[in-house]
């Protein structure tokens, strides 16, 4: 996101400092279709990001949706989902993009925002060869299921996490 750190484009900005309190909120009200996150996880993903849109609502200003993109491999970031594409990616020597997650508050769903946000950080694709995502089965996340299937992505794998008793679909997008 280079070209729109600073500047808007298609109507999305770059995270900042300043919206991590309501970029917390709008996380953490998206469980169990998201994880949690503390505040210093949130402000590390500012600092690593390879993209960090956010959208705001036009009427309000608030701001009602985000994506986490991030690099990989090679963010010392400990995420087993994360791990599981860094692996596939050495054994390709290959770089990838990841989204560690998507949120659109509910009240703008179906603006296409998911979409656009995608859309943006394959726009930033340098060098990368595939976009890689993973969408909770269990509890199961049928509106993002349909999403990625949608956009074009192909299931490279599945994984459970004792932890989080949540079992996920690896999805892959070739760019």
């Amino acid at each position: 996101m280079d070209e729109v750190t600073s500047a808007t484009a298609d109507g999305f900005r770059r995270a900042t400092p300043d919206d991590l309190e309501r970029l917390l909120e709008l996380n953490n009200q998206a469980v169990p279709a998201v994880n949690e996150l503390t505040a210093d996880e949130l402000a590390w993903f500012l600092e690593v990001a390879h993209l960090f849109p956010v959208a705001e609502d036009p009427g309000t200003g608030e701001v009602v949706a985000l994506l986490v993109g991030l690099d990989g491999p090679g963010l010392a970031y400990q995420s087993l989902n994360y791990a599981f594409f860094c692996e596939q990616a050495r054994r390709r020597q290959d770089r990838f993009l990841y989204v560690d997650r998507v949120v659109v508050h509910p009240s703008a769903w179906g603006r296409g925002l998911a979409r656009a946000m995608y859309r943006l950080l394959i726009e930033s694709a340098d060098g990368h060869t595939c976009l890689c995502a993973e969408v909770n089965t269990v509890p199961r996340n049928d509106r993002s299921l349909e999403f990625h299937e949608r956009y074009g992505f192909e299931v490279v794998g599945e994984q459970s996490d004792e932890v989080t008793g949540k079992t996920v679909s690896m999805f892959a997008l070739a760019l």
